[in-house]
């Protein structure tokens, strides 16, 4: 290959990576957007559906909370991961449910009793509040469910239990294994050895944490982030194989949460 030829098909691997890291950039400005002004606008789902997707807020964070461009931890991949992934709820299940049934909801207020589902971003950025951790016990006691994604290290994952430890102090993480039910809720879930969207200490893993009665009430996706997968379903980021897989991990998830 002559040096031209070289220099031609390296400059073209330059500018297609910049245009990516562009596109990225700017989806990720439009999703910080959105969440600013969907916060001081209190935005509502809307009404009518059986189901709403209710994304956590969470206060004053281990690192305070805030990455670059200003987007927060707990905030990431919005709003575009719950739109993606519910707009698959709509089409692929009987759930009353539509792309635009999600919500931000502060962990501290009272407003988190009325939905079944939590979604927890970053939970390696979470420091509780006194009034966050009776919240989050009262809900979980009244039969809510809670997903935790997008962190890693083992680390991260102690710091979430130690959290966690203040809610309840007597129970612990619970390593999940693929005959759990959740897996098999709508969608057969064969394996847990799953990709993850982008390198991490180590492969995913899956835990939870369990009730006096064994009902499983938290699922925590370590060393992963399916909520990425989930926001760039529509772009070819990833590849499709762990992309479809996570959209099904999700719908298990949704199924579980309105069922147990």
């Amino acid at each position: 290959m002559s040096r031209k030829l070289v220099f031609i098909v390296g400059a073209g691997i330059v500018l297609a990576g910049l245009f990516v890291a562009s596109g990225t950039a700017q989806r990720q400005f439009l999703g910080m957007q959105r969440m600013w002004h969907d916060l001081e606008n209190n935005r509502r789902p809307p009404k009518g559906t059986e189901f709403i997707f209710a994304r956590v807020r969470f206060g004053g964070g281990r690192r305070g909370g805030f990455f670059g461009g200003g987007m927060p931890g707990w905030a990431h991949d919005y709003p575009d991961a719950e739109e993606h992934i519910l707009q698959v709820a709509n089409e692929a299940t009987g759930l009353n449910v539509k792309k635009e049934s999600y919500v931000i909801v502060n962990l501290d207020s009272e407003e988190i009793f009325q939905y079944p589902f939590l979604y927890f971003s970053e939970p390696g950025e979470m420091r509780l509040s006194e009034q966050e951790v009776a919240n989050l016990r009262e809900y979980f006691h009244r039969g809510g469910f809670a997903m935790v994604d997008d962190f890693d290290s083992q680390y991260e994952l102690d710091w979430l239990a130690g959290q966690m430890r203040n809610v309840f102090p007597d129970r612990t993480l619970v390593e999940l294994t693929v005959d759990h039910p959740i897996y098999h809720t709508f969608y057969e879930i064969p394996t847990l050895e799953v990709a993850a969207p982008y390198a991490h200490e180590g492969p995913p893993r899956f835990y939870g944490y369990y009730d006096e009665r064994g009902r499983l009430y938290m699922i925590v996706n370590h060393n992963t982030d399916i909520g990425d997968f989930w926001e760039w379903i529509d772009q070819p980021m990833y590849p499709l194989e762990p992309s479809t897989e996570a959209l099904r991990f999700g719908i298990n998830y949704f199924l579980y949460a309105m069922t147990h």
